[in-house]
């Protein structure tokens, strides 16, 4: 099981065209206003389907939901490619949000109840802080290969690539075990839905933690413009910015060994508002600082919400929080416009204290 999930995790997230995406939409003429509208559309997509899809996996296949995920991502950076427009970036991102809604709680349900049918539960931790760290060392390749990609083919190359470790990752997920869930098999897909969404309530501070802090993670996809503003070329901008994920790789991974405290995240957003403040090429370092700590509250929250829930609607239950994290997403994006980074960080320290508040 924990080699199935860090070989899906790998490919997942070796994807080049993350690495350009931001810088895609910029060279094809959008404006930053259009490029958040982009972001809206994913996660308004998200929105709709984030709780249907978990409930989808507690009553179908939550295997066969990682491995539609894939496909669909997979036509979502094929439309990137084929209609390089706002229409067709827009249709990317609707296929790119049904298939992240179809992993979102899947995943997490699938690996906590693996190990669980070995009684190895509580290491259910360690496990996810060493996939958030594949997830973000699977980065810094992703910039190497992005960069020489772009090189030799523009995004066109760096987009069909990426279409390709999705189908892969398809094919990895039909390697996960499923163990049964008897009470799955009896509930029609309404009742699981009910059952999850009701179940979500004695858990409400762990999904209001989760979905506060995961929220925060939308800013990532502006990484990539905020290098370019701070004025390093955009052929250099995947190696400048390859810091910051092993940054967030270190925090995730130190997430295992050592616990939170409410500072923590507090921490984070002035690293932030400092960086937005310099403004400098040099800043970037502060922007992994910031997200190595962000990343280590991130792992402590969702592993707790897993240990919480007591019920076989998991993946209803983790996507409940998810769909509470995209409707805070809209903050950061409108953060972004207003303010760009510096309000960003505004956003975190105001989510630091309400987190350490309810923790």
């Amino acid at each position: 099981m924990t080699r199935t999930a860090t070989a899906w995790a790998w490919c997942t997230h070796l994807i080049p065209i993350y690495a350009l995406y931001a810088l895609l939409f910029a060279d094809s003429g959008l404006s930053d206003a259009q490029i958040s509208v982009l972001l809206a559309i994913w996660s308004t997509t998200a929105v709709v389907f984030e709780v249907p899809s978990g409930a989808i996996a507690d009553r179908f296949s939550r295997r066969g939901c990682l491995v539609a995920s894939g496909v669909l991502q997979a036509f979502g950076y094929a439309a990137w490619v084929v209609f390089p427009s706002f229409w067709g970036f827009a249709a990317g991102f609707v296929l790119w949000g049904l298939g992240g809604t179809l992993t979102s709680g899947a995943f997490e349900a699938l690996l906590y109840d693996g190990l669980a049918a070995n009684g190895d539960e509580e290491s259910y931790g360690r496990v996810n802080a060493r996939v958030d760290t594949v997830e973000l060392v699977a980065q810094v390749p992703v910039a190497v290969v992005a960069t020489a990609l772009f090189s030799f083919g523009g995004y066109q190359l760096a987009g069909w690539a990426s279409v390709a470790m999705c189908l892969l990752s398809s094919v990895i997920a039909l390697r996960f075990p499923e163990p049964e869930r008897e009470s799955s098999e009896e509930e029609g897909y309404l009742a699981t839905l009910r059952t999850g969404l009701r179940e979500s309530v004695p858990v409400k501070r762990a999904v209001i933690a989760v979905s506060l802090v995961f929220a925060i993670d939308a800013f990532e996809e502006y990484f990539t413009l905020l290098a370019q503003d701070w004025s390093v070329p955009t052929v250099w901008v995947p190696m400048a910015t390859i810091g910051v994920p092993l940054m967030g790789a270190a925090g995730a991974s130190l997430a295992g060994r050592l616990p939170w405290r409410g500072w923590v995240l507090f921490a984070s957003g002035a690293v932030l508002l400092l960086a937005a403040v310099l403004a400098v090429p040099v800043a970037i370092v502060l922007l992994g600082l910031f997200y190595g700590l962000y990343r280590f509250v991130l792992v402590h929250v969702e592993t707790d919400l897993q240990h919480r829930i007591d019920t076989d609607a998991r993946a209803t239950v983790t996507s409940v929080a998810g769909i509470g994290s995209e409707f805070v997403a809209f903050a950061v994006y409108a953060a972004w416009v207003l303010g760009s980074a510096v309000a960003v960080g505004v956003l975190v320290l105001v989510i630091a204290v309400v987190v350490s508040v309810r923790k």
